[in-house]
Order: C-alpha cells, then structure tokens, then sequence
C-alpha cells in the first residue's frame, strides 16, 4: 500500500492536468483522476514492466479521459447555481490580490480560453489527446505513441493534424 501510496504521490499532478485539459468541468477531472487511480490500483498485478510506469499510467488516464467523454456525451450534465436563503441566485464578489490581472485583462484571457477550449473540443479525441500530451504535458512523441499504443508516426500525424485544425479555427481570434 506504500508503495502505490507512493506512485500516485509522485503522478498526481500530471494524471489530474490531463484530465482537466480534456473536460471542462473539474468535477469531471476529479472522477478521471479516481477512475484512473482506481484502475491503476486493481490492475497493478497486470503490469509487466515492457514500458515505464508512467507511460502505462498515462495510456490508461487517456482510455478514461475517452471513456468519460463518450459517456458525458449520453448524459450531459447541467451547472448548479449557487443560491441564497430565498432561492434567488446570489452574486459573489471576491477581491482581486495585489498585483493580480484586472478585470478586462481576465475577460479577454477568458474569452481567449474559451475560443481555444471550443477549438479543441472539435478536434478527434485522438488528436486533442496528442495535441494536449505535447504541448501541456510536454510528452516525447516516443512517450505519447507508447501511452496511445501505435507508432510514432502516426502521433506526428495526429499532432500535425491537430495544429493545423487548431490554427484554422484560431485564426480570427488573434487578428
């Protein structure tokens, strides 16, 4: 129990921020990041040491990131407002900390994210999962064909594809 204690001290991170760069919600990646932590557990007998562990942990956070969309696809989910004593949905004001971006600084960089966001969310699941272990998790294409079981070429196809969809539909953002 240790030492599995000590796989997801050293993993977590990266497990939970793949998830979270492949659904919107975080309630969504923290079922990813348990789902994933659940099936490494039970399956850590299996494990046979022909790759890194990683690359296993990684293959495996991306097979659930994928089976959570398709099932998110079934069932959507609908936002909870936060509500006050009568029902009535209430405001929340919090204070900015010194030096923190103000608030037409964040509503652009938030409009930005969501245009990103939507560009990636129309990539192939096998592309935005290319695309996001690259260039979020800084992945090796090697490392990324080993977690994705096929060859390094057919990442590089991906990931070109993906780039260049991403920069198709970005492009009106930055001019």
């Amino acid at each position: 129990m240790a030492a599995f204690e000590e796989l997801v001290f050293r993993h977590d991170r990266q497990v939970l921020s793949i998830a979270a760069r492949y659904v919107l919600r975080a309630d969504d990646a923290k079922d990813i990041y348990q789902e994933t932590f659940l099936k490494v557990y039970r399956g850590l007998k299996s494990f046979r040491f022909q790759s890194d562990f990683s690359t296993w942990l990684f293959r495996i956070t991306v097979n659930v990131c994928i089976s959570h969309r398709r099932s998110a696809r079934r069932e959507p989910h609908l936002p909870i407002a936060a509500t006050g004593a009568e029902g009535e949905e209430r405001d929340r004001e919090v204070a900015a900390p010194d030096g923190a971006p103000g608030p037409d600084q964040l509503a652009v960089a938030s409009d930005i994210a969501g245009h990103v966001q939507t560009a990636l969310d129309a990539l192939s699941p096998r592309q935005r999962t290319v695309f996001t272990l690259r260039h979020f998790e800084q992945l090796s294409l090697k490392e990324i064909a080993s977690a994705m079981g096929c060859s390094e070429g057919t990442v590089k196809r991906y990931l070109f594809t993906a780039t260049s969809r991403l920069r198709q539909r970005l492009q009106y953002v930055v001019e």
